[in-house]
């Protein structure tokens, strides 16, 4: 839709330039008594008791057989062929189209002249107009064209990468002066609505120390869909690995898989592909720790093509994890026994991590007293406090504590606490463990 101002010599025409689809008509199947005789033959007995004779004399001896006077199988198909609906042309866009966020609109513009004089000086503007911004594609203000004959038009192409969703106006403007020396101004308005081509949604689990990131995508288009890529951007200090089923053993060691990677077919109105990103924190291997509070984990960057190539591409925006609590200390179990007798004294190997840029300590480790002596299964087998020294940035310290059970089968060790003396602060760091206690 176009609005202007007065009467104009000139006048806007926009058309999309997309690439043509391909020509689809359903196929004609004709019966072959419909070549060689009228669909009144029927009705003249005697002509209808020759038709067999008639047919079999035209017909090869394999399409004989098929010939059938009363028109019961002239739409069976006997060949695969016969199916084939694709006339080999191409059909040029018959309307402005959908677009997608991700593709790149292309516009032909032609500005005309349907006045009996020619105009001169004409300044041509074209912009896209969305609710957040206004984006210019063409100014020819420091180089007018000079004249435009009459009935002649000055043509132009312009380009924009679709970023925004909704409506978008795409705004042409010409400043010229008409037959008589009066300068006029010409707006015209082209409105079109941008719409979302994939919706991606996406889960977010964690065990222990992975998280997990589960990429549902769907395709929303009346178009199959190709995805060249579909990646995994991961956030500073961490680290991604997409986890694929297992594959046949011929097509992981394909020679051609190596130089050409086949594009994921999504099929048109509501195809789906899932991908699943294995995440790790890289912050202990570069000794740095992830800002406390941030749980960005990464964004999507998804390329594709239409089945005639037209190119697509969306980035998503940063996707969320848990929220991440800034630890200054950790510990974990480096080494445990396999077999533990009840009654004998068993050793455990421990590390203790300082994950701040300061130094931290000394310490204290020691094992929680709240449960009753007859209700502890494990006990310290020795001094009940062990003393660890100062630990120094970014840095680490190794110490045994010496244990031992009480009790037989499956036990649970818990409260095994850091305490540091210069902070008086406590840190209830490792995690309950399951041990098995057998007999002597």
């Amino acid at each position: 839709m176009s609005t202007t101002q007065g009467p104009h010599s000139l006048a806007f025409r926009v058309m999309r330039l997309c690439r043509p689809s391909l020509l689809v008509e359903p196929p004609l199947l004709v019966h072959p008594s419909d070549l060689l005789a009228g669909e009144d033959i029927l009705d003249d007995p005697l002509a209808a008791s020759r038709l067999p004779s008639l047919l079999a004399s035209h017909l090869l001896p394999s399409d004989a057989a098929a010939a059938d006077p009363t028109y019961r199988s002239r739409f069976l198909l006997r060949h695969p062929a016969d199916a084939m609906g694709l006339s080999g042309l191409l059909l040029l866009p018959q309307a402005f189209g959908a677009i997608y966020l991700g593709e790149t609109f292309c516009s032909y513009i032609s500005i005309n002249n349907s006045s009996s004089f020619e105009v001169r000086d004409v300044t041509i503007k074209a912009e896209i107009q969305t609710e957040r911004q206004r984006i210019l594609l063409l100014d020819t203000s420091k180089s007018p064209v000079e004249t435009i004959r009459a009935g002649g038009r000055y043509d132009f192409i312009v380009e924009h990468d679709v970023k925004e969703l909704g409506a978008h106006t795409l705004v042409c403007t010409a400043l010229y002066s008409d037959g008589d020396g009066e300068r006029k101004y010409l707006p015209q308005f082209f409105k079109f609505v941008v719409a979302n081509p994939l919706s991606v949604r996406t889960k977010v689990r964690v065990v222990k120390e992975t998280t997990f990131l589960e990429a549902c995508i769907e395709n929303h288009t009346k178009l199959n869909l190709y995805m060249d890529q579909v990646d995994f951007e991961p956030a500073q200090y961490w680290g991604a690995t997409i986890l694929k089923a297992d594959e046949h053993q011929s097509e992981i060691y394909s020679p051609a898989k190596e130089v050409f990677k086949p594009p994921v077919l999504i099929r048109s109105g509501g195809g789906i592909q899932n991908y699943l990103y294995q995440l790790k924190s890289s912050s202990q291997s570069n000794g740095q720790m992830i800002v406390e509070g941030n749980n960005v984990l990464g964004k999507l960057q998804i390329t594709w093509r239409t089945n005639l190539g037209e190119p697509g591409r969306l980035q998503t925006q940063q996707i969320l994890g848990t929220a991440i609590t800034r630890k200054e200390i950790d510990l974990r179990v480096v080494e445990s026994p396999n077999n533990i007798n009840l009654g004998r004294s068993f050793s455990v190997h421990f590390n203790l991590m300082n994950l701040m840029d300061r130094d931290l300590g000394p310490f204290e480790v020691r094992l929680s007293q709240n449960e009753l002596a007859e209700d502890r299964a494990v006990m310290v087998n020795g001094l009940q406090k062990m003393a660890l020294p100062k630990v120094e940035a970014f840095g680490s310290s190794d110490f045994t504590l010496n244990l031992i059970a009480t009790k037989l089968g499956v036990q649970r060790i818990t409260g095994i606490t850091v305490f540091d003396i210069t902070e008086a602060k406590s840190y209830d760091l490792l995690p309950d463990w399951e041990i098995f206690v057998d007999v002597k």
